[in-house]
C-alpha cells in the first residue's frame, strides 16, 4: 500500500512538474500567446461584427419577363412582395438586366421565357431563371428564398384548379429556430465552437514547431520517469491547454452569443457538460496531429487550407446525409464535426443533452483515439530522441 501511495505521489509530482513547465513554455512564447488571446478573444467578436447584419431586405432585382402573361405578371407582384426582394427594374431583355447587373444597380435578374404561360396552360412543367450576385451570399440567399416561397405559393394554387381540390392541404413555412432567417445565427453558431479547436490546434503547432526549431522536444521524458511516464507527459501537457481552452471556451460558447444576443435556448450547465467533453477531446486530437509539425511557419497554411473544410464538414450549410461517403468518413476526424452539431441543436434548438447523445459518444470514441495516438507520438518521439545516433548512422 505505501508503495502504491509513492507512485501516486511521484506520479501527481511529474505531472504538476510537466504542467508547470508547459506553462511556462506557453507564456514566454509571444506568437503562442498572441494566437491565444488574439483569435481566441478577438476572433469571435470579428466574426460577429462582420456578420452582425445578417438579415438583409428588399434585394434590388431586375426582371426580364418575355413571356408577359397574367401567370408571370402575378409572380413578379408576389415576389416584389416579399420581405427579400424589391423588383427595382423591369427590363425588355437580357442584355439591358445585364448592363444593370454589372453597374451594381441591381443585385440579380429574374428571367421568364416566352413560353412559360403556355407551359402552365398545358399543364406542362413551366420554368424561369434566377441570376444571382455572388459576391455576397446574402444577395443570393434573398433572392432564392424569395422567388422559392412565391413558386411554392404557386404550385398550390395550381394543384388547387387543376384537382378542384375542395379541402387542399394549406402551404405554410415554419421556422421556430430562426424565423428571420439570420444568416449570422445561422453560420455563427457553427464557427464559435470551430474557433476553439483551430485555435487550439494552431497555437500548440507554433509551439512544437519552435520547440523543434531549437532543437528541443515536446516530449521531454526524464530518465527517472518509469512506468507510465508517457502518460504523464500527455496529461501534464494536455491540462494546460485544457485549463486555458476552457476559459476561452465558456467565452466563446456564453458571454460572446450574450454580447450579440443570439438566442441561447441551451441549458448553461449542459453547455458546460459538451464544452468540457469537447474541449478535451480538441486536446488530444491536437497533440496527436501537432507532432507532425517540423517548423513554425506550417501552422499558418493549415490555417488558411483546413478551417473552411472543418467548417463544411460540420454540415451547418449541407446535410450530412448528402456528403459523398468519402467526405462523411473524413468529417469523422475533427472533433469539431460533432462539436459544432452538438452545440447547434442546444444553443439554437435548445436540445437537452438526451438527444445530442450520438454526438456525445462520438465524442467520447474519439478522445479514447486521439489520447492512445497522443501517448504514441510521446513514445515515438522519445524513442527516436534517444536512439537518434542509431537512426542517423542508418
Amino acid at each position: 500500500m505505501r508503495g502504491t501511495d509513492n507512485y501516486l505521489k511521484r506520479w501527481l509530482r511529474d505531472t504538476l512538474g510537466i504542467f508547470n513547465t508547459e506553462l511556462r513554455n506557453i507564456l514566454h512564447d509571444g506568437g503562442v500567446m498572441i494566437i491565444f488571446i488574439a483569435a481566441g478573444f478577438f476572433y469571435p467578436i470579428l466574426y460577429n461584427f462582420v456578420y452582425k447584419n445578417g438579415i438583409l431586405e428588399d434585394t434590388p432585382i431586375a426582371v426580364v419577363d418575355n413571356a408577359d402573361c397574367s401567370d408571370s405578371r402575378r409572380m413578379i407582384r408576389e415576389m416584389d412582395a416579399t420581405r427579400e426582394i424589391d423588383i427595382a427594374c423591369k427590363c425588355v431583355s437580357m442584355e439591358e438586366a445585364r448592363e444593370l447587373f454589372d453597374q451594381r444597380k441591381v443585385n440579380g435578374i429574374i428571367y421568364f421565357p416566352s413560353d412559360f404561360g403556355d407551359a402552365i396552360a398545358r399543364s406542362q412543367t413551366a420554368t424561369f431563371s434566377i441570376y444571382a450576385d455572388m459576391s455576397s451570399f446574402l444577395y443570393y440567399k434573398n433572392l432564392l428564398m424569395g422567388a422559392e416561397f412565391v413558386m411554392l405559393h404557386e404550385i398550390n394554387d395550381i394543384k388547387m384548379e387543376r384537382y378542384s381540390l375542395e379541402n387542399p392541404v394549406v402551404y405554410e413555412d415554419i421556422n421556430p429556430y430562426n424565423r428571420a432567417f439570420s444568416y449570422s445565427i445561422f453560420l455563427i453558431s457553427a464557427i464559435l465552437m470551430l474557433i476553439i479547436q483551430q485555435v487550439m490546434f494552431y497555437g500548440m503547432s507554433m509551439s512544437v514547431g519552435t520547440m523543434r526549431e531549437e532543437n528541443r522536444s515536446f516530449a521531454s521524458l526524464p530518465d527517472s520517469y518509469t512506468g507510465h511516464g508517457v502518460g504523464r507527459v500527455v496529461i501534464g501537457r494536455g491540462a494546460v491547454y485544457w485549463l486555458i481552452f476552457m476559459i476561452i471556451g465558456i467565452y466563446v460558447t456564453c458571454i460572446v452569443p450574450a454580447m450579440f444576443r443570439f438566442p441561447q435556448r441551451g441549458n448553461y450547465w449542459e453547455i458546460l457538460i459538451l464544452l468540457s467533453l469537447f474541449v478535451t477531446v480538441c486536446v488530444f486530437f491536437c497533440m496527436s496531429w501537432s507532432t507532425l509539425v517540423t517548423r513554425r511557419e506550417s501552422a499558418f497554411l493549415l490555417f488558411l487550407f483546413m478551417s473552411p473544410v472543418c467548417l463544411f464538414l460540420t454540415g451547418f450549410s449541407w446535410p450530412v446525409t448528402a456528403f459523398p461517403a468519402f467526405w462523411k468518413y473524413f468529417s469523422y476526424l475533427f472533433p469539431s464535426t460533432f462539436g459544432c452539431q452538438a452545440f447547434i441543436n442546444m444553443n439554437t434548438a435548445g436540445a437537452e443533452l438526451g438527444i445530442i447523445a450520438p454526438q456525445l459518444r462520438a465524442l467520447c470514441v474519439q478522445g479514447v483515439v486521439y489520447f492512445v495516438l497522443a501517448c504514441v507520438a510521446v513514445y515515438v518521439e522519445n524513442f527516436a530522441l534517444k536512439h537518434k545516433i542509431d537512426i542517423l548512422s542508418v
